[in-house]
C-alpha cells in the first residue's frame, strides 16, 4: 500500500513537473518574443532552461535531502534520453533541420564538457566544490557567446501569437510554472528514493531510468511540438542547450552545495552519452538536417542501452 501511494505521488510530480516547464516555458518564450530574440537562442537559452528545470529541480533537491547519488544519475540518464529518444522520436515524425552554428559550435561544445564531467567524476569519484565552480564558470563562456549570438541574430518571425498575449499574463506564467516545477522536485525525489529502497534499486538505476525519463518528458513534448510547427530551431536548441544546461549549471550548482557522488558505474553512462552526441553531429554534419532513418539508429542504440542497464 505504501509503494503504491508513492507511485501516486510520483506520477503527480511529474504532471506538475511537465505542467510547470510547460507555463516556464510559454511564459518565458513569450517575454523574450517581445524583445526580438533570435529563435535559435530563445531555444538554446529559454527553452532549454525551462524544460532542464525539473533536471536541476530534482537534483539540487535530492542534494539537500542527502541523496545527491541521484544526481549524475538523473543529469547524465537525461541527456542519452534527450538525443537517443527525444530526438530520435521527433526525427521519426519530422526531419528537422539543424543550423549551421548548432553543427559546428554548440554540439562539440556538449561533446567537451560531457568528457569534462567524465574525467572530472574520475578522479576522486565525486564532483566537488572548486569543480563546481569549474563547471559554472564555462556556464557562464557558454552565456558570453549565446549573448553574442543574439546581438547578431534579427528577431524571430512568426512569434505573433506569443506577442499578443499580455505581458502580465506571460510573468504569471513564468511565476506558476516556476513553482510547479519545485514542488513537482520535491514529490519525485521524495517518491522515486521511497520506491528505489522498497525495489532494492540504487540511486544509479533509478536516476538513470524512472528520474531522467520524467524529467525529460518536458524535453520530449517541447521538441515534438517545436518540430511539427516548422519551429526545427527551438526543437534541437532545446535538446543540445538541455544536455549543456545539465551538466554546467545542474552539476555546477549541486556540486557547490554538497559533493556529488560519482560512482565507477557512472563511466560507461557518461561513454553512451558522448557516443550518442557523436552519433548526433555526425547524422547532422553532411546535410544538416536530422533524418528519419538516424532516427531509428537512434532509438535503437538507446533499447539496447536500456536492456543493458535492467540486466546489469
Amino acid at each position: 500500500m505504501e509503494i503504491l501511494l508513492a507511485v501516486v505521488w510520483l506520477v503527480l510530480g511529474f504532471v506538475l513537473l511537465i505542467k510547470g516547464a510547460d507555463w516556464f516555458v510559454d511564459g518565458a518564450a513569450g517575454i523574450a518574443a517581445r524583445f526580438g530574440i533570435p529563435q535559435l537562442v530563445i531555444g538554446l537559452t529559454i527553452v532549454a532552461m525551462g524544460t532542464s528545470a525539473p533536471e536541476a529541480a530534482v537534483s539540487i533537491t535530492a542534494a539537500k535531502t542527502g541523496n545527491a547519488g541521484i544526481t549524475i544519475g538523473n543529469v547524465v540518464g537525461s541527456n542519452i534520453m534527450n538525443i537517443l529518444v527525444i530526438l530520435g522520436i521527433t526525427a521519426v515524425i519530422t526531419n528537422i533541420a539543424v543550423q549551421k552554428s548548432t553543427v559546428e559550435y554548440e554540439i562539440p561544445f556538449m561533446l567537451i564538457i560531457t568528457g569534462i564531467l567524465l574525467v572530472l567524476g574520475m578522479t576522486g569519484s565525486q564532483i566537488v566544490f572548486w569543480e563546481g565552480i569549474v563547471l559554472w564558470v564555462l556556464f557562464l563562456i557558454y552565456f558570453v557567446y549565446l549573448f553574442k549570438m543574439a546581438k547578431k541574430g534579427n528577431g524571430n518571425e512568426g512569434e505573433e501569437e506569443e506577442k499578443s498575449r499580455a505581458l502580465w499574463l506571460q510573468i504569471i506564467l513564468l511565476i506558476v510554472g516556476a513553482a510547479g516545477i519545485i514542488l513537482g522536485a520535491d514529490l519525485t525525489v521524495d517518491n522515486a528514493s521511497k520506491i528505489a529502497s522498497a525495489l532494492g534499486m540504487d540511486d544509479r538505476l533509478i536516476g538513470l531510468t524512472i528520474v531522467a525519463f520524467g524529467t525529460s518528458l518536458p524535453e520530449l513534448v517541447t521538441s515534438v511540438t517545436a518540430a511539427r510547427k516548422g519551429k526545427a530551431d527551438i526543437a534541437i536548441g532545446n535538446i543540445v542547450g538541455s544536455n549543456i544546461f545539465n551538466i554546467l549549471f545542474v552539476v555546477g550548482t549541486t556540486a557547490l552545495i554538497t559533493p556529488v557522488a560519482f560512482k565507477g558505474s557512472f563511466m560507461i553512462d557518461s561513454v553512451v552519452a558522448i557516443a550518442a552526441g557523436v552519433m548526433l553531429w555526425i547524422g547532422v554534419l553532411k546535410d544538416k538536417e536530422l533524418k528519419r532513418p538516424v532516427g531509428i539508429i537512434m532509438l535503437l542504440t538507446y533499447a539496447i542501452y536500456f536492456a543493458y542497464l535492467v540486466m546489469g
